[in-house]
């Protein structure tokens, strides 16, 4: 069997080396940057292998791989609802690609989940995650609204929102307190049981960083789908139950982070998407104005 390339049954074999026979394998959905692999094992319950298949993440697969084999291996004293690490091939010499095997936790992504009762839920997660005090040196986190992204999108409404904008994103980021940030939390990467949050997966882009930065990632995701009044619902959630200041600086580096780099198309093509990726960036706008 071979995926992009990659030859999953070497992958398979190193898996069975590191637990026991595979019984069972489907492809799970909604990997970006990966194949991943549910594995059902005789011996090991039912496991998840990441095999960092696609670009540019394949070429930072072995950085990335390690990264969260040690932070799943940090938050596993946490009640943090993580899989857990069971073994890593950061330089892929099973199967030619990085290959992180982990365990699979329980429940099913449900991006709809956007009711004030969930939103609730997911801000206590969220905030969770920044109490965390990490045991492994963790980086610092990295801007996705780097300066070559400075170009208004040609669907643009409001070209001078865009450019002002970049303007502040040229200016120096507000303070802040350096926290553990799983830097990449939406819907996507939530796991629901009924009415609980039962996991969060994808660790690969874990930070120390602002914690704002993580709100506004989940929240940009949030207007996209669903318009940014659930986004600022969700917001005012984490804020309810941390007291944290909101930081508007960093909501406006997250929806200018969803630009395409130079000749790479973007994957938010819908008319409606793009519309209310603009208008969250009009009200994260008014926001920074209004804390001047």
């Amino acid at each position: 069997m071979v995926s992009d390339g990659v030859d999953v049954a070497a992958a398979l074999r190193w898996a069975e080396a590191q637990t026991s026979p595979v019984v069972g394998v489907e492809e799970l959905r909604g990997g970006w940057t990966s194949t991943m692999l549910g594995l059902a094992t005789r011996a090991h319950g039912d496991l998840v292998l990441r095999l960092m298949t696609r670009e540019p993440w394949r070429t930072h697969g072995p950085s990335l791989t390690t990264r969260e084999h040690e932070v799943q291996h940090a938050l596993a004293a946490t009640a943090v609802p993580a899989p857990r690490s069971v073994a890593l091939d950061a330089e892929g010499e099973a199967c030619g690609v990085s290959a992180h095997l982990m365990t699979r936790v329980p429940g099913a992504v449900d991006v709809g989940r956007v009711d004030p009762a969930s939103l609730a839920r997911l801000a206590d997660v969220l905030a969770d995650i920044h109490d965390v005090q990490p045991t492994v040196d963790v980086r610092s986190y990295q801007s996705w609204a780097w300066e070559a992204k400075y170009v208004v999108p040609g669907w643009a409404s409001d070209t001078g929102l865009w450019e002002s904008a970049f303007d502040l994103l040229r200016t120096d980021p507000p303070g802040y307190e350096p926290t553990l940030i799983h830097r990449d939390l939406q819907h996507r990467n939530v796991l629901w049981s009924d009415d609980a949050v039962t996991g969060v997966v994808d660790w690969v882009e874990t930070s120390i960083g602002p914690a704002w930065l993580d709100v506004a990632h989940c929240c940009t995701n949030i207007a996209i789908k669903h318009g940014s009044e659930r986004a600022d619902a969700f917001a005012a959630a984490y804020v309810d139950r941390t007291g944290a200041r909101p930081q508007p600086y960093f909501d406006v580096m997250d929806v200018v982070g969803f630009l395409p780099p130079p000749g790479k198309a973007s994957f938010i093509t819908a008319h409606d998407e793009r519309e209310r990726l603009e208008g969250h960036l009009l009200r994260a706008m008014q926001r920074v104005a209004s804390s001047r």
